[in-house]
């Protein structure tokens, strides 16, 4: 172990910031923005750690992971073992060293935060998997096969995570995949300049390496019904996501390039249309471009527009610049690359030709108000303050919502109003017994992290009901009424 470094010392140390592309440079391609800590920069870093105590930081995380402890180990120089700490309760360290906002969750638990200087963990997360995939470091075999069989439907975060804990103890786990690229919304919806593909197909391989089954191209509620799962597998874990559009609903949205965040991003990620004719996937860019919304998905969109090609890309938002979802870390790297942010603007028309083409959207400017049930201060419209701003193409990034498709074959399931299923927060179990859920099918659009602690207490709770003896294929068949 590295000898102790004196507290007075850490606290003299700034944060190491990490490297990136240019703006001018990385508009122009598709490669990752930041270029990640060396180890010398990552072992810095990890110095300034005070190792408290009663360290904070892991009560922000959802998958619980000790950081502390990671962190030490890369002090120590022992990347491998920092590694290997952080699988025991994160399986995709990779992943979420790059898209989870720590700033709002470990870091912002940080004793440092007072100083404005938190600990940089998701950038010593990123760097430690990093070098294990580069050292070819793997997780340790799982356990021997009980003979147990668990389907997981959805390969996203919350179902490739509950798959690996669940393998790890020996059940046999197969998961489901509508697409015909394992990942979920890492793979269709996060651009490459922000996650990698590669970075998460290493993800995805470290699954088959624990022996998990990977089924794609596998609708269920298609190719086949819950119910018809359920009678082959001891338990089920949904994990399906929020993959439907949302829309804004007002006139104009079914003209000619207007698109879902969703269509654009799968068309562009996963469907690789920015390698065309490399790959046949085309598809048509406006020159200038609006996107509505101010989460990640409309800063991606955004971005993603100005590489495709696009000459002036709007970001049109209805409350201010401290209220938008997205990481602050995404709006500047938007802003640094030329995306105009239109705050307290609300669209209320998309305009178009004679011919169906869009030719602009009116938008009306909005002020804050009284505080709403959210507490937040409610934009209200300025009469009389209509403008248009010029665009031949529109991209809906307000959100998504529960694609009905697999609920409706699960009798005995219970959604809520909006299509998402209904669990007990504690075990993510549904309403019938032997299946659970979590991600987003359950909360909506949320963090990576937050389905990845979905799929950790799912995988607990699974393996709690099978291994006191409960079964699918035992238990009794629901109503359909």
């Amino acid at each position: 172990m590295a000898e102790p470094i004196p507290v007075s010392e850490r606290l003299k140390k700034s944060p190491r910031p990490m490297r990136e592309q240019g703006a001018k440079e990385r508009v122009k391609n598709f490669g990752e923005v930041p270029l990640g800590y060396t180890a010398e920069d990552a072992v810095y870093e990890a110095q300034r750690c005070l190792q408290c105590k009663s360290p904070s930081c892991a009560s922000g995380c959802p998958a619980e992971v000790n950081i502390s402890a990671f962190i030490q180990k890369i002090v120590d120089e022992d990347f491998a073992g920092a590694y290997l700490e952080i699988l025991k309760n994160n399986s995709l360290p990779a992943v979420c060293g790059r898209v989870c906002p720590q700033e709002e969750q470990c870091q912002k638990r940080c004793i440092y935060v007072k100083k404005g200087k938190p600990i940089a963990v998701g950038k010593l997360e990123r760097f430690v998997a990093d070098w294990a995939r580069k050292n070819d470091v793997r997780d340790k075999p799982p356990a021997v096969k009980n003979g147990k069989r668990v389907a997981i439907v959805g390969s996203g975060p919350a179902g490739f995570t509950c798959a690996s804990d669940l393998a790890r103890k020996g059940y046999d786990v197969t998961i489901f995949e509508a697409l015909h690229k394992l990942g979920g919304v890492l793979n269709y919806g996060i651009p490459e300049f922000r996650l990698p593909k590669e970075i998460v197909d290493w993800e995805v391989n470290k699954a088959r390496d624990l022996g998990v089954k990977l089924v794609t191209d596998f609708v269920v509620g298609l190719t086949r019904s819950v119910d018809e799962l359920a009678e082959e597998f001891d338990a089920i874990f949904l994990s399906n996501g929020a993959g439907a559009p949302k829309f804004m609903q007002i006139p104009g949205e079914n003209l000619n390039d207007v698109y879902s965040a969703n269509e654009f991003l799968t068309r562009s990620n996963l469907m690789k249309s920015y390698r065309f004719p490399e790959f046949d996937t085309p598809i048509k860019v406006g020159e200038k471009v609006a996107v509505i919304g101010a989460g990640n998905v409309a800063m991606d969109s955004a971005r993603m527009a100005l590489r495709l090609g696009a000459k002036e890309v709007h970001i049109v938002y209805r409350r201010t610049r401290e209220e938008a979802p997205a990481r602050e870390e995404e709006v500047v790297h938007a802003e640094e690359e030329g995306v105009i942010l239109d705050f307290l603007t609300l669209p209320v028309k998309v305009l178009g030709d004679d011919k169906g083409n869009v030719t602009g959207m009116e938008c009306i400017r909005m002020k804050l108000g009284e505080p709403d049930e959210s507490g937040r201060r409610k934009p209200v419209p300025i009469e009389k303050s209509n403008f248009v701003i010029k665009a031949d193409m529109v991209i809906d990034a307000i959100g998504t919502m529960a694609n009905p498709l697999v609920a409706r074959s699960a009798t005995g399931v219970k959604t809520n109003q909006w299509g998402y299923f209904e669990v007990d927060e504690k075990t993510c179990a549904t309403s019938r017994e032997g299946i659970f859920a979590g991600g987003d099918i359950v909360r909506g659009s949320a963090t990576v992290i937050s389905a990845i602690g979905d799929g950790k207490k799912a995988a607990k709770s699974i393996d709690s009901y099978l291994s006191r003896g409960g079964s699918l294929r035992k238990a009794p068949k629901p109503s359909i009424c």
